[in-house]
């Protein structure tokens, strides 16, 4: 019953928040700028359309215009041509790309387009026919002025002259007003008359005569072309254009209103179901009140039951507890037995070796020599001036002696050696007992050391081995100054990693056996020792496992030495890591300790 309570609980749950969805879905959709993008649309398309019509205004002005000032004809242009971009990029920003916005958009630039070479064309026809008309006046000032200085009958002569040219100078102002064929004839026939009249002038007229000849002809010429560019830029569509485009932009705003209305409508739908859903959830909720206060009586009831069991267990965890101490503490102390025993094995190899050298030395002793001699002494007690100074044996007794006695010194002096590395070891093993305590809490015994010197005794203790398996030493010692440090916790790492590094060559027959020893200080407060194989390398998913406890690629190995090395580490405050490159490509083991040079501890 509860499962099924539960299970149309979260399909209520699903059911409204799908419905939730849906209404935020919708409005977001009906909540859109949309309308307020309409309007700053066609506020900017209105905007284009007024200074579309004072370009208009402003080309109509420069026909009459007295000074030819072309900067109102740039400046209208310029700012429709920035309305435009805003309008455009107001246009892709809500994804109106369209075919039909397309087109009105390219009907637009055309019509901008015509418009503008129109105007250019405008511009430089104008201005010559401005220029003309305002040097009409001019032209024919230059013609009375020497009207003027003539006598009185040759005035008469010419005044029909100067009449006539002041006529066709009025002719043709009226016809850069009012431009027609039959006024453009007139002026033709007064120039031919103009022209005629000219040669039966004085010299001094006939250049002020052709200038204004060439003036009115060029005014003939230019006005009708000032007149066509005016009506050919008057029926360009700029304005229509513009109005097309803002017909679109009413017709999608319609289109947006309406699907607007009717997210509306769907929002009231699904936001009565949503009501409808979350009062029947609210009922099945009160409902579910009652159960839920009776079902926490009952838990209450039962954990008062489970107080008391939690109780009784904790009592017998607490007696558990203990005995996995003791067991815990026995299995530590197993441990570090374990640790001493690899240990001490590892130095043991050097006291047989150093044995075995002191047995051999004594089993060939040249002392037995002695014997020998003494027996030839003895037999020739009675004349033994004569044996020595004339029998030939005799003879050689004494040399042989001196020899005797030098080879005896040089056997004393090489078991004496061996003694004393036997010793060494015998005290490495007694140290190495009295260094695990430091695992239950005794302290170091820090003392001056020669960390070559130390290396040195690590190699003796291994130069059976080394020797066996034919492994050259590369001794690579930086200038190290004297430190203090703990002797057999360094010596015990030490002969362990060579160990390692000498059984990781074993299998080695393609390449000399070599073993690179390096030490050097880092930072001028790290002590750093390395030792480099060139063996069987390591696995990279055995790297983070090489130095736990009991781990070992080994088959006669039990997984002890490293573990033992680390723990020694981190009891100096130092470390010791591992690297390989991969199998068969050796391996590199570094201990870094604190440097700490004897005058910094005195």
């Amino acid at each position: 019953m509860k499962t099924h309570h539960r299970r149309n609980l979260a399909l209520l749950s699903g059911v409204a928040l799908l419905l939730a969805s849906t209404l935020l879905f919708l409005y977001l959709k009906s909540s859109s700028d949309q309308t307020s993008t309409y309007a700053e649309s066609r506020a900017l398309i209105g905007r284009i359309k007024q200074l579309n019509a004072q370009w208009e205004t402003e080309i109509l002005k420069a026909r009459i215009a007295i000074s030819q000032n072309y900067d109102p004809l740039v400046a209208p242009l310029t700012e429709m041509t920035h309305l435009w971009e805003q309008f455009e990029t107001m246009e892709s920003n809500h994804g109106r790309n369209d075919p039909v916005w397309h087109s009105s958009h390219e009907a637009y630039h055309a019509a901008i387009q015509e418009k503008t070479r129109l105007v250019e064309q405008f511009k430089s026809h104008n201005a010559v026919l401005r220029n003309s008309l305002a040097f009409l006046p001019t032209a024919e000032d230059d013609i009375q002025e020497p009207l003027t200085r003539l006598e009185d009958e040759d005035k008469l002569q010419l005044q029909n002259i100067a009449t006539d040219t002041y006529d066709l100078l009025l002719s043709s102002l009226e016809f850069a007003q009012i431009t027609s064929d039959d006024k453009a004839a007139d002026i033709l026939v007064g120039l031919n008359k103009l022209g005629v009249n000219k040669e039966r002038l004085p010299e001094q007229f006939h250049s002020p005569i052709d200038v204004l000849s060439s003036h009115i002809a060029l005014i003939l010429r230019e006005q009708p072309v000032v007149n066509r560019l005016l009506a050919n830029i008057e029926a360009v569509p700029v304005a229509e254009r513009l109005d097309d485009i803002t017909n679109l932009l009413n017709k999608d705003q319609q289109q947006t209103d309406a699907a607007n209305r009717r997210y509306h409508f769907y929002m009231l739908v699904f936001s009565t179901l949503l009501v409808l859903v979350l009062v029947y959830m609210a009922i099945r909720l009160m409902r579910s009140f009652g159960e839920i206060n009776r079902v926490n009586k009952e838990l209450q009831t039962a954990n008062d039951v489970l107080e008391q069991r939690v109780e009784e267990r904790t009592r017998q965890l607490k007696d558990t507890q203990s005995e996995l101490l003791d067991t815990a503490r026995q299995a530590g102390m197993a441990e570090i037995a374990t640790n001493v025993l690899h240990n001490v094995g590892n130095v043991l190899n050097s006291v047989n070796i150093s044995t075995d050298l002191v047995t051999r030395k004594l089993r060939s002793s040249k002392a037995q020599g002695l014997g020998k001699a003494m027996q030839l002494i003895n037999a020739h007690q009675d004349n033994l001036g004569v044996f020595l100074t004339q029998d030939e044996k005799g003879k050689l007794l004494p040399g042989y002696l001196n020899q005797l006695v030098e080879a005896i010194a040089l056997e004393q002096q090489g078991m004496t050696d061996e003694l004393a590395q036997l010793s060494k070891s015998v005290d490495h093993i007694k140290d190495i007992v009295a260094t695990q305590q430091s695992y239950a809490g005794a302290n170091s015994l820090m003392e001056p050391l020669h960390i070559s010197e130390l290396l040195e005794d690590a190699l003796r203790m291994n130069a059976g081995a080394l020797t066996r398996h034919h492994v050259t030493v590369v001794k690579e010692y930086g200038d190290v100054p004297q430190i203090m440090g703990d002797k057999h916790r360094l010596l015990l790492i030490l002969i362990n990693l060579i160990s390692n590094a000498k059984y990781a060559m074993t299998d080695l027959s393609n390449r000399p056996r070599q073993m690179i020893l390096g030490v050097k200080v880092v930072e001028d407060t790290i002590l750093q020792i390395s030792v480099k194989d060139d063996g069987e390398g390591i696995e990279p998913e055995n790297m983070t496992r090489i130095f736990a406890h009991g781990f070992t690629t080994r088959k006669e190995g039990h997984g002890f030495g490293l573990h033992s090395c680390a723990l020694a580490a981190i009891e100096m405050n130092g470390h010791l890591t591992a690297h390989s490159d991969g199998p068969g490509k050796g391996a590199l083991f570094t201990l870094q300790i604190p440097l700490k040079p004897v005058m910094e501890e005195a």
